[in-house]
């Protein structure tokens, strides 16, 4: 299961997600999205995990909890097609 983490510090790296998650189980992988322009985080990530049980309580377990002084909002990821796109930038 691909998981939404929002809310996260400016300085939240992959390595620090990824062990919040492991708590839970297994962790695939974790990703903090960077901004291509200035290289610094843009406040929300995804963990994958392949146990869909261990996702579950992982979401329950780290949502509103604190992650590097914020509050996470943590809930099972969309596909991107359901996502609504913005406006391109060229």
């Amino acid at each position: 299961m691909n998981i939404y983490v929002g809310n996260l510090s400016w300085n939240t790296n992959d390595d620090e997600l990824r062990g919040a998650f492991e708590a839970f189980g297994e962790v695939s992988s974790a990703k903090v999205i960077m901004d291509r322009e200035t290289g610094r985080s843009r406040g929300f990530g995804f963990v994958e995990m392949p146990d869909d049980n261990d996702a579950k309580q992982a979401i329950e377990g780290m949502n509103n909890k604190d992650l590097g002084g914020r509050t996470l909002r943590v809930n099972e990821a969309r596909p991107r097609d359901d996502r609504p796109r913005g406006p391109r930038r060229f």
